[in-house]
């Protein structure tokens, strides 16, 4: 199993950065795919964005693309999102998942994804 932990969430105006991370302990991280999504109050958990075990691919949400940007750091088992630009509509609890390296299930649906932090606040006000 893979443990998962965000930091770097908070209150920022419109138009702000804020940059999560995502730290990994347990098994190998760089075995994992690894994706963020979000959930706002009321609302289902949404897919944000999401990176290959390499890092070699990315894809993101239409309402992030240009935005926000996915990375990870395999030799600190660290996994980041830098959202730039951020508009109040990006408010959620934001979360990290991972799901092992060649799985077949879906990127964009949290049961594609076997692994979940506790997630971070993110709130942008206007």
């Amino acid at each position: 199993q893979v443990q998962l932990a965000e930091s770097g969430g908070g209150l920022v105006q419109t138009g702000g950065s804020l940059r999560l991370s995502c730290a990994a302990s347990g098994r190998t991280f760089s075995w994992y795919d690894m994706g963020w999504f979000r959930q706002a109050p009321g609302q289902e958990r949404e897919f944000v964005a999401a990176i290959t075990w390499t890092g070699g691919s990315t894809t993101y949400a239409d309402s992030v693309k240009g935005r926000f940007t996915i990375s990870r750091d395999n030799a600190k088992n660290a996994g980041y999102l830098q959202m730039n630009s951020l508009k109040p509509e990006d408010t959620a609890v934001y979360s990290c998942a991972a799901r092992p390296r060649y799985s077949t299930s879906s990127t964009y649906r949290p049961i594609g994804y076997d692994y979940w932090g506790q997630g971070t606040q993110v709130t942008v006000s206007s």
